[in-house]
C-alpha cells in the first residue's frame, strides 16, 4: 500500500488566484521567510533578510550563476497569424531546441519572422515534441534575441514582460546566460545582503545549471517513478568542489540556495557526500525516498501543485511536514511562485 507522498496527488493543494506573486516587492529582501526545522517539526515567519543571522560563519552559501536570456521570441507565420518561438538550448550554428505555438502549425519547413532580418525556419520534429529551429537574422544571433527577445515569464504570471523584468527575473549574482527560468530562491538577495553573510565568514561558492521549461511541467502519471525528467546542464569547478568540501570538513553545512543549486550539488556528490567537479546533463528526480549527500539546508521558494519540485522538498523535509507548511503558507498569505516569498529548511 503506498505511502503518503509516493503518489502524484498526494501533492495537490488549492491556492488562491490571489496569492500568485504577479509582480516582485519593491525590496528584493523584503520577502517573508518560513523558517522550517525538521528536528522540531517547528514553523516560524521571519523576513528573507533575516537569513543572515541563520547561517553559521562556518558554512557556505552554494548560488547558481546561471543567467536567464530574452529566450521568447514572437512573431508572425506566413499567413499574418501570430506565432511564438521560446528556445530552449543552444545547439550551434543558429540552431536551437524550442517549444513553439501553434504546435499544429509549425511544422518542418514553416518560417516565423520576429523582426525585418530575423527569422526562424522549422527544422524537425523532436521525440518529445519541441522542435530544432534554425535562427537566421543579418547580424550575430545573440544579438537579435537580445534585441528582439522577451523574459520568458512563467505561464502563471498572467502579463507581458517589462523593463523591470530585466532586472528582477534575474539574481544579482547571475553572470552565465542559459536559463529560460530564473533560479528563483535566489532573487530575494542583494549585494547588501550578501555583504552582511560574508561578513560573518560565511563561504560563497557557485555553481552552473541552466534551467529548462521542464521546471514548470507538472508530474501528469500517478506513480512519480514513471515520470520522465527533462534533463539540465551543469558545471562545477575544482575550486567550487573544493570550497564546499572543506567547509563541511570542518563541520560547516552547505546551503543550497534553489532546487537547481540542490539538483546540482546531488548529481555530483559522490556516496560519501564529497563534491566533485564536472559538468554533464543531469535528469536526477528528486523525491521522498532519496537520501541527501551534499546539501544540509536547502533555501527555496513555494512550488506548483504535482511537481517534481514540490517533490523535492518533500524528500528533504518530509512529506508530512513539507504539505503542513505548504497549508499554512496558504493560511497565512504568503505569496507564491517565482517573485513570490521564500522558505528555508534546516
Amino acid at each position: 500500500m503506498p505511502s503518503p507522498g509516493d503518489r502524484t496527488s498526494d501533492y495537490d493543494f488549492d491556492l488562491p488566484a490571489a496569492q500568485i506573486a504577479q509582480r516582485p516587492l519593491e525590496r528584493r529582501d523584503a520577502s517573508r521567510l518560513m523558517v522550517v526545522n525538521r528536528d522540531a517539526g517547528s514553523i516560524e515567519h521571519r523576513t528573507f533578510a533575516d537569513i543572515a543571522d541563520l547561517i553559521a560563519p562556518s558554512d557556505v552559501l552554494v548560488v547558481n550563476r546561471t543567467k536567464v536570456f530574452r529566450a521568447r521570441l514572437l512573431g508572425t507565420r506566413a499567413s499574418g497569424a501570430r506565432a511564438e518561438v521560446l528556445l530552449l538550448k543552444a545547439l550551434g550554428d543558429g540552431r536551437y531546441e524550442a517549444m513553439v505555438s501553434p504546435g499544429g502549425k509549425l511544422k518542418p519547413g514553416r518560417r516565423v519572422d520576429f523582426a525585418p532580418g530575423f527569422s526562424a525556419e522549422i527544422v524537425e520534429l523532436t521525440e518529445r515534441r519541441t522542435r530544432i529551429v534554425h535562427l537566421e537574422s543579418d547580424r550575430p544571433v545573440d544579438e537579435a534575441i537580445e534585441q528582439f527577445g522577451h523574459i520568458p515569464l512563467p505561464p502563471y504570471i498572467e502579463r507581458s514582460d517589462t523593463s523591470d523584468d530585466v532586472d528582477r527575473y534575474q539574481t544579482v549574482f547571475a553572470r552565465e546566460a542559459g536559463s529560460v527560468a530564473a533560479p528563483t530562491a535566489g532573487l530575494h538577495f542583494t549585494p547588501e545582503l550578501l555583504e552582511r553573510i560574508a561578513a560573518r565568514g560565511v563561504a560563497r561558492a557557485e555553481v552552473l545549471l541552466h534551467v529548462g521549461a521542464g521546471t514548470f511541467k507538472p508530474v501528469e502519471v500517478d506513480d512519480p517513478a514513471d515520470h520522465v525528467m527533462h534533463e539540465e546542464w551543469y558545471s562545477v569547478s575544482t575550486e567550487t568542489a573544493r570550497l564546499i568540501n572543506d567547509r563541511r570538513a570542518f563541520g560547516g553545512r552547505s546551503w543550497a540556495v534553489g532546487t537547481t543549486s540542490v539538483r546540482t550539488l546531488e548529481s555530483i556528490a559522490d556516496a560519501g557526500g564529497a563534491i566533485r567537479a564536472g559538468e554533464g546533463d543531469t535528469r536526477i528526480f528528486i523525491r521522498p525516498g532519496y537520501q541527501f549527500r551534499g546539501v544540509d539546508r536547502i533555501l527555496t521558494n513555494f512550488h506548483l501543485p504535482r511537481s517534481t519540485l514540490i517533490m523535492l522538498v518533500a524528500a528533504f523535509a518530509g512529506y508530512e511536514l513539507t504539505m503542513r507548511a505548504y497549508r499554512t503558507a496558504v493560511e497565512s498569505g504568503y505569496r507564491f511562485y517565482s517573485y513570490g516569498d521564500a522558505m528555508v529548511i534546516l
